[in-house]
This record gives structure tokens, sequence and C-alpha cells, in this order.
């Protein structure tokens, strides 16, 4: 006798932990939709400054691990859509899994890998990519229109082809969000890429036309509610416009209670994202 499984979730990847403790949510306050929406009890006197040894600039010791360093390399990639400077850390070949992040107004590729900033949550998806045979990369680009997200498809493009059987994840953070839906509506990176992270971000009702919500595409959007770049409601309302569209659409909502614009970034559990992300990518 034997039994015949669906090949990919037999060999659906699963992160192993990094800090789980640490990282863990604090409090759910109410949840809808089967737990894909979820309210976070999030409180900035808890979160940030007993978190903080200096606040929102440098971490306490525990909450992370430098010597990921080691696998970090800045970096020069040539392409046709121009010169992509980004920092890579892990396998840049041969990896089993791929996540970018795209900063917002103002950042650089530098934002996406430093270690103590944000409560050491970089720091955090740095460890879980190098311990886990995939690659994380933060890149600096020229803009959020089309020169910007053609640089970063081209990134894309070129470590997808040094690492065939990766799972390609996107977090965009901020204004990064632009790049996010417009890599989800070309042809190239939105048949590629394998899940998207919106991290106190904005929303796009051309994702509906696109090749990557053709694919379902799993989506994540992390809010504050206190976010007066973004309002928490438009993002929501655009949560909720998803699953009006298809009620099975993999997508989940965390909003952080009294959370402010950059609250995601610094609250958002990589680790447990990624997994819901690799049971459900395309």
């Amino acid at each position: 006798m034997f039994f015949l499984f669906p090949a990919a979730h037999a060999n659906a990847l699963e992160l192993k932990p990094f800090k789980d403790d640490l990282f863990a949510y604090p409090a759910t306050l109410s949840s809808d939709t089967n737990g894909a929406y979820m309210v976070i009890d999030y409180r900035e006197m808890r979160d940030i400054n007993q978190r903080d040894e200096v606040p929102e600039k440098r971490v306490h010791p525990q909450y992370t691990d430098t010597g990921v360093r080691k696998v970090q390399q800045d970096l020069m990639l040539k392409t046709d859509a121009g010169d992509v400077r980004h920092v890579a850390v892990g396998k840049t070949q041969g990896a089993a899994i791929i996540v970018l992040y795209l900063h917002g107004q103002g950042g650089s590729r530098k934002q996406g890998v430093d270690d103590f900033t944000f409560g050491g949550n970089f720091n955090r998806i740095k460890n879980l990519m190098a311990g886990n045979g995939g690659l994380y990369l933060s890149p600096d680009f020229p803009d959020f229109g089309d020169k910007g997200a053609a640089q970063v498809a081209a990134l894309i493009d070129h470590y997808a082809e040094q690492s065939p059987g990766a799972k390609i994840f996107v977090a965009c953070g901020s204004m990064g969000g632009a790049l996010c839906w417009k890599l989800a509506g070309r042809k190239d990176t939105g048949g590629r890429i394998d899940g998207l992270l919106l991290l106190g971000s904005l929303w796009d009702e051309s994702f509906f036309d696109s090749p990557a919500f053709k694919r379902r595409v799993p989506v994540f959007f992390g809010q504050g509610s206190h976010d007066v770049v973004f309002p928490v409601a438009n993002q929501e309302a655009f949560f909720r416009s998803i699953m009006a569209k298809s009620k099975t659409y993999p997508t989940r909502f965390v909003r952080f209670e009294t959370g402010t614009h950059g609250t995601p970034i610094r609250m958002a559990d990589w680790r447990g994202t990624l997994n819901w992300m690799l049971s459900k990518a395309p």
C-alpha cells in the first residue's frame, strides 16, 4: 500500500526557530475571519522602552546574534536596469528561500540589515535566513516607480537563477509598498514571487489584475492603529476587499493596537509569517 501526497506540501520548507520566545506577539486582543485578522496588544513602554537599551536606536543584546555578519556582504550587481547596490546575507547560490526587504522614503539598503534598530527584528530575519539555508537581500533603488521596480526585478531575476529551487518573498516597509505592488503586476516577477509582506504600507487596487493575484500569492499586512502616514482603515478595507473577491485567498492582517508607522517593522513575526506563506505558496 502506498500514499500519494501533494509534492508542494510534502516538501514545504519550515524555518527553524530563532529567539521565538523574545519575538512572539504580545496578547491577542481580538480576531475574526478565522484568525486571518488579528488585533495585537502593543505598548510603547513595554515594546520599545523595555526592549531597547537606547529607545529606537539600540535593542538589548539578548535580542540579537551578530555572528551572522560573517555571512553578510555588501555587493553591486550590474543589470540592464542599472547598477543595484545591495546587502546579501546567507547563501548567494543554492538558497532554499530568498527574502528581500524594500525600504521606505529616506531609507537605504543599510536599514534592512541594521542589527540594533527596530527591536532587533532585522537581525532576526538575517539569522533566520542564514540558519535555514536561505538568502536575505536588502537593496538600494533609485525611486518607488518603474525604474526602482525594474532594478529590484533584475536583482530578483539574478538570484532566482542562482537558486532555482528557492521560494521568493518580498517585504516592503512604508512607501516601499509601491514597489511590492509594481512587482506583483509585472509579468516576470509577478509570475515568480511567492509572497508579499506589507509593513506599515499602502494599498493598490491594481493588485487584482496582477499575475501575482491570479497565482494566489500570499499577502501579509502589518499595520499600526495610530499610523498617520497610511491610515489603518484604508489598509483594513483593502485586506477585506481581497477576502471579498475570494474567501479562501491566503491573506492575513495584524493590527498593532496603538502602534505607529514603524511599529510593524519592529513587531512583525518573520518566522510565523514566512512559515505560513511557505505552506500556502503557489
